[in-house]
């Protein structure tokens, strides 16, 4: 793949987990009502969905500036691997639901690893 085509590709993988992570943080900011059914259905307090919203934002935020990517990426797969755990739980539909954080930490990494030479350099694919 040329470099130019790798980190264009990279960079929409990358934008396309953040617009998901910044609609879904702002559906637990305002606790609009599929956030508050969510919160319902998984048995917890809405209280908790300020608190998560922030904390998504965050890691987005430090997703997204270059100096701090990997870190965010870091962090993001901790927070969607959260949302698996609660979506297991419950016993929500495997591949539809209880997976679909798991599809965007692809994204998120997908992203990076196309975008960034070292993280390429630190985990390579190898050819036999």
């Amino acid at each position: 793949m040329q470099p130019t085509t790798r980190l264009w590709t990279g960079r929409v993988l990358s934008a396309l987990a953040v617009l998901f992570m910044l609609f879904d943080t702002i559906g637990h900011l305002l606790r609009n009502q599929p956030v508050v059914d969510a919160f319902a259905r998984l048995g917890y307090p809405l209280s908790l969905s300020v608190g998560l919203g922030v904390v998504e934002l965050v890691c987005t935020i430090a997703y997204v500036f270059q100096p701090t990517s990997i870190l965010g990426a870091i962090l993001l797969t901790g927070y969607l691997g959260g949302a698996v755990a609660a979506q297991a739980r419950i016993g929500s539909p495997l591949l539809s639901t209880t997976l679909f954080p798991i599809y965007i930490a692809i994204l998120v990494w997908g992203g990076l690893w196309l975008r960034d030479e070292l993280l390429r350099a630190l985990i390579p694919l190898r050819r036999r």
